[in-house]
């Protein structure tokens, strides 16, 4: 699954939760600090992806007349470009590497800033990393599909696309997230 901005708070609040309850770790400044920087390293990783995407769409653009004159299918050439064009933009596109390489750059970050420290192995605290973005993609969906249904169940109408609706929606996924022990 890909990850998405929507998402990236979320994790890093599950991440967060994760370090801090971990008896391995020792905890050296304030949650919000570890969260802040957390989620900043999965946004700069969310963000290499959406540029990767703007410049395949860009050379598609470019490319348009081409790709109508010979009928090619406009999906699989979006694919194609974007692998050759990958690790130009420094993205991993198997979600397994992604993490992993998302969970190393949380763990360096944080010790190298001395946020935290361990007397563990490395890989340990990795996996701890690792294991909650694991985690929360594979329940996220679930969460957001319980939320959507239990708007439409509401007594009144609520307009999809409103602050209303957004606002509902949004406490709704949250709601299910916690119940799910996702964040």
């Amino acid at each position: 699954m890909k990850l998405k901005l929507t998402h990236s708070d979320f994790i890093a609040r599950k991440i967060t939760n994760d370090i801090i309850k971990s008896p391995q770790v020792e905890v050296r400044k304030t949650k919000d600090e570890i969260k802040k920087q957390v989620l900043k390293i999965i946004n700069d990783d969310i963000q290499k992806e959406i540029n990767l995407d703007n410049a395949v769409n860009k050379i598609l653009d470019e490319n348009e007349d081409d790709i109508e004159f010979y009928h090619a299918d406009t999906k699989e050439l979006f694919w194609m470009t974007k692998k050759k064009l990958a690790n130009d933009f420094d993205v991993h596109l198997k979600a397994e590497d992604r993490y992993t390489q998302i969970a190393f750059t949380i763990l360096d970050t944080l010790y190298e800033e001395d946020f935290i420290h361990f007397t563990v192995a490395d890989n340990f605290i990795k996996n701890i990393i690792l294991g909650s973005i694991e985690q929360f993609m594979a329940g996220f969906d679930d969460a957001d599909t319980v939320a959507y249904e239990r708007i439409k169940n509401f007594h009144r109408r609520i307009v999809p696309g409103t602050d209303e609706y957004n606002d509902i929606y949004m406490r709704l996924y949250e709601e299910e997230l916690i119940k799910r022990g996702l964040i």
